[in-house]
């Protein structure tokens, strides 16, 4: 059984709509998963709409002693997710438990109470896959309540400025809780939230935790949706609410990263097997090689090989391939400028046409008499044309009559 915290000090930041959203595609993917409402303003509660009546159970009677972990859960219209919801009543818990002894462990005893009860009942079975903390806004007494029960920490973060400045705080805070009261908590993943990548500074942002925290930060943003505003308001998850839409998506994608990382770290007792493995045989192997091994082994000569009776053809060198033809590009020979004429000059192209040699006579065929000479053809243009008529001048007036 997987138990994260979802935390962040600041506020806004979608830790709400990460967990109730995150904890429903994990149930849709077949997962059993229990959501656990720490805040005191009930956001998940409202969230997956579940409303408490006077004296129910809730996160706050857990805390107190007064109800269990198992009574206090509350089925969801998502199939496989469940809820320990809480109310205003909470407010006043960390004032009530400030003075008991091990107020940083009563949600941990809580839930080991209902897992040893679970056990008993079906030996060998979790009472749940996944659950989800849903802290508030502060680090207090249900912040540290929350990284006590927990074994991952999931940091939600705003892709802007002022979200970077509580990151240092915050690592500072897990370490501190790692030391003291959790040495198995550890920073598995940092969820960004809000993004618009039309934003250069959101981008901006998203390149430096993916810089400092390159093994930790999801591949998939929760980008900025109309849908996943309006969803609180319907009671739905983005999945009941707008299936289709960009936020559904990104929920989904973040899920199965989240799926991923499961089946990694299923997979490495198996990979830390094969290593013991391949360093007994690394060490089979350097130990037939050594010394110590040749003087105990002896040392077997391999029969000596006798020549050949018969000398091998040598095979013939093979003929080296003759150079391609090579045919030189012929020399341009510079046009000799004539007398009188200017250098770079292009000579003008004369209009002359050179009439053709005469014909070689065959031997054997009579050579034709020459054709009379004819008069010079005239220009059929001023053959055809009638002659013009004379021009008529007319005289000026002038200024006698």
């Amino acid at each position: 059984m997987r138990r994260i915290a979802l935390i962040n000090q600041k506020g806004g930041v979608g830790k709400t709509t990460v967990t109730a959203n995150l904890g429903a595609a994990l149930a849709r993917a077949g997962k059993r998963v229990v959501v656990v409402d720490l805040d005191p303003q009930a956001n998940l509660t409202l969230y997956l709409g579940v409303e408490l009546a006077g004296g129910e159970p809730s996160t706050y009677r857990v805390l107190t002693g007064e109800a269990s972990f198992e009574s206090a859960l509350r089925a969801t219209t998502t199939p496989n997710l469940r809820i320990l919801p809480t109310d205003i009543h909470l407010s006043g818990a960390e004032l009530e438990i400030s003075g008991t002894k091990g107020r940083e462990g009563l949600l941990r005893r809580a839930l080991d109470v209902w897992r040893t009860e679970h056990a008993r009942r079906r030996p060998g079975e979790e009472p749940a896959d996944y659950v989800l903390y849903d802290c508030p806004p502060s680090l207090g007494l249900l912040s540290l309540n929350a990284l006590s029960a927990s074994d991952e920490v999931f940091l939600v973060v705003q892709t802007q400025f002022l979200a970077l400045q509580g990151m240092s705080k915050l690592v500072e805070v897990i370490e501190l809780v790692k030391q003291k009261l959790h040495p198995g908590l550890k920073l598995t993943g940092i969820v960004p939230c809000l993004y618009d990548s039309r934003m250069r500074l959101a981008r901006e942002v998203l390149s430096e935790l993916r810089h400092y925290f390159p093994a930790q930060v999801f591949r998939t943003p929760i980008s900025t949706n109309v849908k996943l505003a309006e969803s609180p308001s319907f009671a739905k998850t983005i999945f009941e609410y707008a299936p289709e839409s960009i936020g559904a998506r990104d929920f989904a994608s973040l899920a199965h990263e989240v799926l991923t990382q499961e089946a990694l770290e299923s997979s490495q007792p198996v990979a830390a097997e094969s290593a013991s493995k391949g360093k007994k045989r690394g060490a089979l192997e350097s130990f037939a090689r050594s010394s110590v091994a040749a003087s105990l082994s002896p040392a077997v000569e391999p029969p000596p090989v006798a020549p050949p009776s018969t000398p091998l053809p040598s095979r013939p060198p093979s003929p080296l391939p003759s150079p391609l033809p090579f045919s030189p590009t012929p020399k341009r020979v510079p046009r000799k400028t004539p007398v009188g004429e200017a250098p770079g000059s292009v000579p003008p192209r004369s209009n002359k046409v050179t009439p053709p040699g005469p014909r070689p006579v065959e031997i054997g065929r009579p050579v034709p008499a020459p054709l009379p000479p004819s008069s010079p053809p005239s220009d059929p243009l001023t053959a055809s044309a009638p002659a013009a008529a004379p021009r008529r001048v007319r005289s000026k007036p002038t200024g006698s009559s």
